[in-house]
């Protein structure tokens, strides 16, 4: 079974990113074929600084690498670096339906949230397709926000198989539905676009300060408090150990719970669970050279598997002559 895993490098990679993506991406070496790439092009939709670009791609590798992504036993690449998917972008855009596309609801939630309308914005699910499509993928792990665009690729899979003989795998979107969702400082989804995340590799000084942000109710330390409704605890409960985590809902259910207390708790928390990977991580950003290595070991993999595929798309739609 191949599976296929991308995230965007558009700023520093958060705790939410860590449980909702990049936790689950790596225990899919386990499962299967782990196909797992750095979507750049994606994130050129939104960041128009290529500085930050290339900062962030080369961080967001190491990230990955640090929190114990294997490059043996994965396929582990940069988008950018497999021009092959854009020549099969353009191939599938001459296949989606415009209706297909312009119900998908990510380019209105997009374009809501501030980011400039583009055409890439409003074609970023043909560009997804074509990532899915290339390596002829089964499985795709996905939130259930980003169902539809699983569901985008199979109509496009679909529709060319009947059109041209059978050339694509049909993917299944891959979604645990016990995938906990991390709330923000404010309360709502973890996302950059919020600008409430707290970031995995903070340093310790600006990592406090962004727990401490982390909004609470105003109730006394005596009151007694819902700890199910209260995103500080809803972080919280991520990284305590168990019989400290029942000791905590405990005072929260019969009054005692002191936010800035089990603030300062959870920094120290965040810091020691990802201690191990801070490490690692300095020891691959102080030697970029060998991250660059692995992502070109992994783009050349990934271009094999891309170029059997187009091959075959090429002379399905009358490319070869």
């Amino acid at each position: 079974m191949r599976i296929l895993s991308g995230i965007q490098p558009s700023g520093q990679l958060h705790i939410g990113n860590y449980f909702g993506m990049m936790r689950p991406m790596i225990s899919n070496m386990d499962r299967g074929e782990l196909y797992a790439f750095i979507v750049n092009y994606h994130a050129l939709t939104s960041v128009q600084n290529p500085a930050n670009l290339t900062r962030d791609t080369l961080g967001a590798a190491a990230d990955f690498l640090a929190l114990g992504l294997d490059p043996e036993r994965s396929v582990f690449w940069v988008q950018g670096d497999v021009p092959e998917v854009t020549e099969l972008t353009w191939i599938l855009s001459t296949v989606a339906p415009m209706g297909l596309i312009e119900r998908c609801h990510s380019y209105k939630d997009k374009i809501a949230k501030g980011i400039t309308a583009s055409h890439g914005l409003f074609s970023y699910p043909v560009l997804m397709a074509a990532d899915i499509l290339l390596y002829q993928t089964d499985k795709v792990p996905v939130g259930k926000d980003q169902k539809q665009h699983i569901e985008v690729a199979r109509d496009i899979a679909i529709k060319f198989n009947g059109m041209y003989g059978e050339t694509f795998v049909v993917p299944e979107p891959m979604i645990d539905d016990n995938l906990a969702t991390v709330p923000g400082l404010d309360g709502q989804k973890m996302s950059k676009s919020y600008g409430n995340t707290i970031a995995i590799f903070l340093e310790a000084k600006e990592l406090k300060k962004r727990v401490m942000a982390i909004v609470t109710d105003c109730a006394p330390v005596e009151a007694v408090k819902n700890p199910d409704t209260c995103n500080l605890y809803n972080i919280y409960k991520l990284f305590a150990p168990v019989d400290r985590l029942k000791d905590v809902r405990d005072l929260y259910l019969n009054g005692g719970a002191a936010y800035g207390r089990i603030k300062l708790e959870l920094v120290d928390l965040l810091w020691e669970y990802f201690r191990s990977a801070r490490e690692t991580r300095e020891k691959l950003l102080a030697e970029p050279g060998q991250v660059r290595e692995i992502l070109k070991s992994g783009a050349a993999k990934a271009r094999e598997k891309a170029a059997v595929t187009l091959a075959v798309v090429r002379e399905r739609v009358g490319l070869r002559y």
